[in-house]
């Protein structure tokens, strides 16, 4: 075997020992909180489902927004819709059993976890929890593996398939940049007309919820969603009917981290990561090439 063969098998074995080392197989970093992070309460029997908080989020985020008067039209009610590549947040309406009001318009978008999978979930810490509440990706440490997008209970991280090269994973970063890291509320938050969505510490928007529930109880129902569901959510929602008939999943109170982070600690553990994956049948290749040489 000549040195240089010998000595890419050396690296190979190297790199290789270290993608699946114990201490590199961690799939979560540390989520802090802070007991002063922000929130978002949605009263959806305030909203009219005016749609200007999708305008506003696709201009804050430089993605194509047309005129703000094109966001009257209300055909796009007769489809259920969701967060995508081209809006990260969307309203759809449903029937209102409240008798005051013709339809219920509901905006959805990124919960914001407390305890979230998708950061769980993935590998290489590309989603992180800022201490004020907002859960944000880093384009330059994903690899695509999309795992955030089967972990999330919400179903609302989504992929450019359409993008060959660089595709990016695409949902609501709570204007984290621009806005909320800065103590400044959302633009969807700022654009809202009817005052449905409320910015601020969420324990504060949690007390403003009941209150509005034990004055009005014939206005509400008595369950503020996203208080308890999978662990707390930064978004929470008011509503004058079952949420499940707006279209919210049963998720349950415990963390969404509890049934995906087991798993990903254990295949990173016990096997192989991808990138180790690769190394070792790129070496293979490049040896059958050098030997291939060797012999002509």
């Amino acid at each position: 075997m000549s040195q240089t063969r010998r000595s890419f098998l050396k690296a190979i074995s190297v790199a290789s020992l270290t993608a699946i080392s114990p201490k590199n197989s961690h799939a979560t970093p540390k989520n802090v909180l802070s007991d002063d992070r922000f929130g978002v309460l949605v009263d959806t029997t305030v909203c009219i489902g005016c749609r200007q908080c999708e305008y506003a989020c696709k201009v804050e985020h430089g993605m194509e927004a047309g005129n703000l008067d094109d966001y009257q039209d209300r055909s796009v009610f007769k489809t259920m819709r969701r967060p995508d590549h081209t809006a990260l947040t969307v309203v759809n309406a449903y029937k209102s059993e409240n008798p005051e009001q013709q339809e219920t318009t509901v905006k959805v978008q990124c919960m914001h976890c407390d305890h979230p999978a998708c950061v769980s979930a993935c590998i290489v810490g590309a989603f992180t929890k800022q201490e004020n509440g907002a859960v944000i990706w880093d384009e330059s440490r994903c690899i695509g593996c999309r795992y955030c997008m089967v972990a999330c209970p919400f179903q609302v991280p989504a992929f450019e398939y359409h993008k060959a090269i660089e595709p990016r994973i695409l949902k609501c970063d709570f204007c984290y940049e621009k806005r909320t890291s800065k103590g400044k509320m959302p633009a969807c938050v700022e654009m809202c007309p009817t005052e449905a969505l409320t910015f601020g510490k969420r324990y504060e928007l949690i007390q403003v919820a009941h209150e509005r529930i034990r004055k009005q109880p014939e206005r509400y129902i008595d369950h503020l969603f996203g208080e308890h569901e999978v662990g707390g959510t930064s978004w929470l929602y008011l509503a004058g009917q079952d949420f499940l008939k707006l279209d919210f999943p049963d998720v349950g109170t415990d963390p969404a981290p509890g049934a995906t982070e087991p798993i990903q600690h254990a295949i990173f553990k016990f096997f192989v990561p991808p990138v180790a994956l690769y190394a070792l049948l790129g070496g293979i290749m490049w040896l059958g090439k050098q030997t291939r040489e060797e012999e002509e």
